[in-house]
């Protein structure tokens, strides 16, 4: 039978993601042949990417227990970005969204920092990057 250690490592990926992402873990812990794992996510598809973790570390997944529900009440993680040399607000929404014109949405996560399109940004800038 593995052994908590055991069943961290292999499931590490998923643990780490769980730790990024705002999912608050209330029980990780061997129960006969199985790691059980209970929690809440922040929202739904956190909730979800957290079982698509699962599934890329074991498919069948016949070794874990999971009950991750949705809580609202938890914030959500915030990303950020540092800015590196040619960086452009356009430039970072299409790395981030696949689109550059939703720039828009980096300027309002970023009121202390940029006031509008023609705001500056320098190398090193840390830029909140809001979930799209």
């Amino acid at each position: 039978m593995p052994t908590l250690d055991q069943f961290k490592a292999k499931y590490a990926p998923v643990l780490d993601y769980i730790q990024t992402h705002n999912v608050r873990l209330d029980n990780l812990h061997v129960e006969g042949d199985k790691l059980v794992i209970k929690g809440a996510a922040p929202t739904e598809i956190i909730r979800n990417d957290v079982w698509n973790a699962i599934k890329q570390v074991d498919p069948i997944f016949a070794d874990l227990q999971c009950e991750i529900g949705v809580d609202a009440s938890i914030p959500p993680p915030v990303r950020t970005y540092t800015v590196v040399k040619g960086d452009s607000l356009w430039k970072i929404a299409d790395k981030f969204y696949g689109n550059g014109s939703k720039f828009p949405k980096i300027i309002a996560a970023n009121p202390e920092k940029l006031k509008n399109a023609e705001s500056v940004i320098h190398p090193g800038d840390v830029l909140i990057v809001p979930e799209d």
